[in-house]
């Protein structure tokens, strides 16, 4: 079977074919370093982790680029909010951000442009479109995108021409909008006074970039005027996917994009989430709450990325106890490493070709630790090569002989419970819980090892 993905262009799955193999482009929407990102965000960044490690497993030689909005309507906002400048305010969610990355096993993507460094690319982007008479500057030194302009605005969100010629005759000028204002939209926007200190001359005046010319330029600039995957959430599609294109391919007339990739929702008790429902969480609140935070990322990959997550506490804690059961099952396996299984690696690519189904191969991955006929040393290695595409951090988990001192404690635990004496078993438990070690008693009897989770 062919690898396949969901084109959110064109509606249905399609056959993966890269434009200049084994060479792949990837463009992932990053955060807006306002503040930081909520657990919705990280699905569509473990989403986009998985995908790159998948194609790097198939072959591809991927180029991973995922962008920092460091300037737009928030950023601007809440770094007067808190007296800082615009760069020490963003800086600061950065490295939050980098910090999160590496807790849930993400991948470092190869570039993180900055739009604020990228303002010399905008404004040339800025030009052509003002050039080829797609855009047009209003009398106080905005820049908007005419949609009437460019032929096939709509195409990514399946919009209806009659709907665009409706809303098309007035202009919008934030940053995020909704589906029923289809409006010009703004690329440059003039300076006022909210802006503050926050500027760059240009032959129009003072003024700074829109949020969607940014990630048009930025990718353009590291990946090329067309490349193969773009990703990012659903709410993403319109309008920030929708002008992406407008504003490349009204520039350059080619093909911006070929794979549209979309993860679906992530709800809080079924619904979304919102500082006034109380419902909103970052990671930091998930790891102050006790949870690892490769739970988070198996509950996501338990979920096709094109299925409704909802989150509750109750299936984070499920997912918490599934992820620490993996890895018991995986350290029981022993010291030695052996084979990957070719079946099980033939059904494993087979499950993945079908649009990353990574609830298939997790149940797979059950599958293998359950199979009575394969070897342990096997068994592990096969699920190393697994957990290349999941993430869920395995390669972390070396097995090692019992100390001498774990070993006595185990063994006068074992005496104590021969004697039916609870209490000091008990106590014994504690006391080699405290070193780091944990005890299952199982029918084969107890069974030792370091805490994992």
């Amino acid at each position: 079977m062919a690898l396949k993905f969901y084109n959110t262009l064109s509606r249905q799955k399609e056959e993966f074919k890269p434009a200049k193999p084994p060479a792949v482009g990837l463009y992932t929407c990053g955060p807006t370093v306002y503040n930081y990102p909520h657990i919705g965000n990280y699905r569509a960044y473990i989403f986009g982790d998985i995908l790159k490690r998948y194609l790097n497993y198939l072959g591809f030689d991927v180029r991973h680029v995922m962008n920092l909005t460091d300037v737009d309507d928030k950023t601007i906002r809440d770094s007067q909010k808190s007296n800082t400048t615009l760069k020490e305010f963003t800086e600061f969610y950065a490295r939050g951000f980098f910090q999160d990355l590496d807790r849930l096993n993400i991948a470092p993507a190869h570039v993180y442009p900055k739009a604020t460094e990228h303002i010399t690319e905008m404004v040339t982007l800025i030009n052509h479109l003002l050039e080829k008479g797609v855009a047009y500057k209003t009398e106080d030194g905005s820049i908007y995108f005419n949609i009437k302009k460019f032929k096939d605005y709509g195409k990514l969100a399946h919009l209806e021409k009659t709907e665009q010629k409706a809303g098309a005759s007035g202009r919008v000028r934030a940053d995020e909008y909704s589906k029923e204002n289809i409006e010009d939209f703004a690329l440059w926007k003039s300076w006022t006074e909210d802006d503050g200190d926050v500027f760059w001359l240009t032959p129009w005046g003072k003024g700074r970039p829109g949020w969607h010319i940014e990630c048009s330029a930025m990718s353009m600039k590291h990946l090329g005027e067309s490349f193969d995957i773009h990703t990012g959430g659903i709410d993403l599609v319109f309008p920030h996917h929708e002008n992406e294109i407008a504003q490349a391919e009204g520039s350059t007339g080619k093909p911006f994009v070929k794979y549209w990739l979309h993860n679906e929702w992530l709800l809080v008790d079924g619904k979304k989430m919102s500082k006034s429902l109380g419902n909103f969480y970052t990671l930091r609140d998930l790891i102050n709450k006790g949870y690892p935070p490769l739970a988070y990322r198996y509950l996501l990959t338990g979920t096709h990325y094109r299925t409704v997550v909802n989150f509750t506490w109750e299936s984070l804690t499920a997912a918490e106890n599934a992820l620490r059961h993996l890895y018991e099952s995986f350290y029981d396996l022993g010291e030695r490493i052996g084979e990957v299984d070719p079946d099980y690696q033939a059904r494993f690519a087979h499950i993945m070709d079908d649009d990353l189904d990574t609830p298939g191969a997790l149940a797979l991955v059950w599958d293998l630790i359950k199979d009575p006929h394969l070897k342990p040393e096997d068994k592990k290695d096969s699920l190393l090569s697994f957990d290349q595409m999941l993430g869920l951090g395995l390669a972390k988990i070396k097995w090692q002989p019992l100390p001498e001192k774990i070993q006595k404690l185990v063994s006068e635990r074992e005496a104590a419970r021969e004697k039916k004496d609870f209490t000091a078993s008990d106590k014994l438990r504690d006391e080699i819980k405290k070193l780091g070690f944990e005890i299952d008693d199982t029918k084969e009897g107890a069974k030792v090892r370091p805490k994992l989770v």
